[in-house]
Parts: C-alpha cells; structure tokens; sequence
C-alpha cells in the first residue's frame, strides 16, 4: 500500500482537520511576508519623503540664500581696502584715508580672474575738508560707480555712479542749508546740481557731499589717485577674513584689507542660521520616521513568532487528536505488515503537504493584499521583488515547522505495538 495514497486518504477522511492546518499555516506564513513587506514599503516610502523634504529644503535655502543675498546688499559694502601705508588709529579717528593709492589698482582687481571672495568694488577719494561758500566742515567722497568685474557677470550696483556736475547730499546738510533735489549751488568755485539727497542715517554720511570722482581729483589735486576701495564680501566666504585678505593682498600687495565685521557678522550668523535650521528640519524628520519603524518592527516582533507558534501548536494538536482517534486503524495497518517508517511517513507528510499548501496560499495571499496591509495604493517593485524573494524561505520553512511540530504525536504512533492496540480496541 502505497504511503501517497494512504496521505491522500487520510486528507479526504478528515478535511476540516486538514483546513484548518492549512489556514492556520497560511495566517502564519503570511503574516511574516506581509510584515517584511510592510517594513521595505515603508523603508522606500522613507527614504522618497527625505529625498522630497530634503529637495524642498534646498529650494527653500535656494530661495532664502537669495533673499538674505539681496538684504546683505543692501547692508552695504562689508570689506573694505586701504593703503598698507595708512595708520587704522587715524584712520578711525578721522573717518577717512589721508593716504592715498593709485586708481589703477581698482582696474586691476577687476580685472583679475581668480578673485572669488568679493564682489561690488567702489574706489572713492575722500578728504575732510572746509565748504569755502558755506564755511562748514564736511567729509568729501569722489566716486566713479562701482567697477564692473572683466571676468564674471556683474550684479545690479549697490551704489549708482553720481554724474559729473552733480552731488548727492547727506542729510545734515540738505536740511540745515535748505538744499532740495536739483537744485544748483557753488561748490569750491565749481557749479553743482544737487542730483539726489540722503534720508537721515545717524552716521558721519549726513555730512557727506557726494561728488564724480573726476571732478574730486581735480578739486584736490589728486589726479589718478584714490584713497579707499569698497566691497562686498562674497557668499563663498561668510565673514571668513582668512580668505578674502589673502585674496586681495595677493593682486595688491600694497594694500590692507579691513572687515566692517558687524555686518559681515550679521550675514554669516543670518545664513548658517538658516542652513542649520533647515539641517534640523530634516533630521527630524528622520528621526521620527525612524521611531516609527521601531514601533512597527517591536509590534511585528511580538505578532508574527505569535502567529508562528500557534500554527505549530495547532498542527501539532491537529496530529496528536488524529492519532489518538486513530490508534486502532493503526494498529490494523501495522498488523498488515505497514513498518514504523510508513506509519511515520504518512502523518509526517500529510503535515509537510499541509504546511506547503499553507505558506503557498499565505504568501500568495500577502502579494496579492501587501497594498492594503502596507497602507500603500501599490507595492513599489522593489519592495516586491523583496518579498518574492522572501515566499521562497518561507514556502521552504512553512514545511519543516509543521513537520517539527507533527513529530512527535507522529513518532509516539509508529512506535505502538500493534497487538497492545487491537487488544485495547
């Protein structure tokens, strides 16, 4: 009598015994695919999100650095260039550079190609001195516009040229000589029109009369020459001294180079600001996404050893009650001749075929509903073809456990004598 045929029996005698082995396999079974599916959704969900969040934060740095960068302008100039021959404690004190330099050194800094730490230059020439026409002391600057960069493309000027035969007038000034917007006076024997008037700053430029630096040279006797340099600090250098000196000092040895370091603070602080919070933004987002995992993976911890070892139990139980109802028809078999190994193949290999047909259909099931139970409209193929891979170890697993737990209630009825049984019968 072939074992095959007897299993086949066996199966169509008792079917609901064999359904519910079945069933309890395939929970059992599926739910470990499901939940190893779950987590690669959710991991490739992860990982999608910070890759959106962190695209929409560099758009937002990318949109702040700009916006910072147009406030910054409008600070001013932050870096300023003077002769290596001018005393700074004179300097402060006099607000201005007795010591002058030539103008062709503005031409060769923006002229240079590999300067990177500054833009916006602005030489000027300015002197203190007496308004002869209205007998008052004022700060005089002679400027040309700022320098356009041979090299790079030029960003809108901070600071508009002032047209020859014009001024723009500090506030102190415009207020106390009664001055408006075009109107004419004599400046040092020369005719100016007064082409723009400054609101009130609160600094030494409300006594500034701002001149074409042309006609300034021409008004001092310093023809060719400047006496100071501005600029803007570059993004790439954030209030980092050590890399603009070195920058300039290196095209213009003669000169040295001072930090308005309130405002080149102030941006460096504005931006790395920014960028941190963005950073943090992002982090913590990882962090949560992280905690969530965790959770899932300690849930999925305790439910799926649970579902296994209740599977097992089951079949295990399954087996003993099948055994036990059937102590006699064994007992007959073995008195035809049926040796232990064949009695122990046949409720060994009901149970290996009810834990194939169980993991085939608990797999099978958890492909086909792995949407819904992940949360997800779709399973990403990748997280698919991770738990393809996955059905196999589980369709190979799901018979060795019901195996393990058929053997020994199968095992305990092989080894029965059969005259012990058919005389208890």
């Amino acid at each position: 009598m072939r074992i095959a045929h007897l299993i086949s029996r066996e199966m169509r005698y008792r079917p609901l015994n064999a359904v519910a082995a079945v069933a309890a396999v395939a929970v059992a079974s599926g739910s470990l695919v499901a939940s190893t599916m779950v987590l690669d959704v959710f991991d490739l969900q992860t990982e999608a999100l910070l890759l959106a969040k962190e695209k929409a934060v560099a758009d937002q740095m990318a949109a702040m650095e700009d916006e910072y960068r147009k406030i910054t302008k409008r600070m001013g100039f932050n870096v300023l260039i003077l002769p290596r021959d001018q005393d700074l404690g004179d300097f402060y004190a006099d607000s201005y550079s007795e010591k002058t330099m030539p103008e062709e050194y503005a031409d060769r800094l923006a002229n240079a190609r590999d300067i990177a730490t500054i833009r916006h230059l602005l030489p000027m020439l300015q002197r203190k001195i007496e308004w002869p026409e209205r007998r008052r002391r004022i700060l005089l600057i002679g400027v040309r516009g700022e320098m356009p960069w041979a090299h790079r493309a030029n960003k809108k000027a901070i600071m508009e040229p002032v047209p020859p035969g014009t001024a723009v007038v500090g506030w102190e000034l415009h207020r106390s000589l009664g001055l408006a917007k075009d109107d004419a006076f004599m400046f040092m024997g020369k005719r100016l029109r007064v082409h723009a008037l400054h609101p009130e700053r609160g600094t030494i430029d409300d006594i500034t009369l701002w001149i074409n630096l042309r006609e300034a040279q021409a008004l001092l006797g310093h023809e060719g020459r400047i006496s100071s340099m501005l600029a803007l600090e570059c993004m790439c250098a954030w209030a980092d001294m050590s890399k603009v000196r070195p920058d300039i000092q290196r095209i213009l040895p003669d000169t040295q180079v001072v930090e308005v370091a309130g405002k080149a603070l102030a941006r460096a602080e504005t931006r790395n600001e920014a960028k941190r919070n963005a950073q943090a933004l992002v982090e913590r987002e990882r962090e949560h996404r992280a905690a969530l995992r965790a959770e899932r993976e300690t849930l999925i911890s305790i439910l799926v050893p649970a579902a296994i070892a209740v599977a097992a139990l089951l079949v295990g139980l399954l087996t003993y009650l099948n055994v036990r109802e059937r102590r006699g028809e064994i007992g007959i078999l073995r008195a035809l001749g049926l040796r232990t190994l064949q009695i122990l193949g046949v409720f060994l290999g009901k149970a290996a075929l009810l834990g194939i047909a169980g993991g085939l259909l608990g797999v099978g099931g958890a492909l086909l509903l792995g949407p819904l139970y992940a949360g997800a409209g779709s399973i990403p193929d990748a997280a698919r073809a991770s738990g393809c891979a996955f059905t196999i170890s589980v369709v190979l697993a799901a018979p060795l456990v019901t195996t393990l737990a058929a053997w020994l209630p199968s095992l305990a009825a092989a080894m029965e004598d059969p005259a012990s049984v058919l005389r208890e019968e």
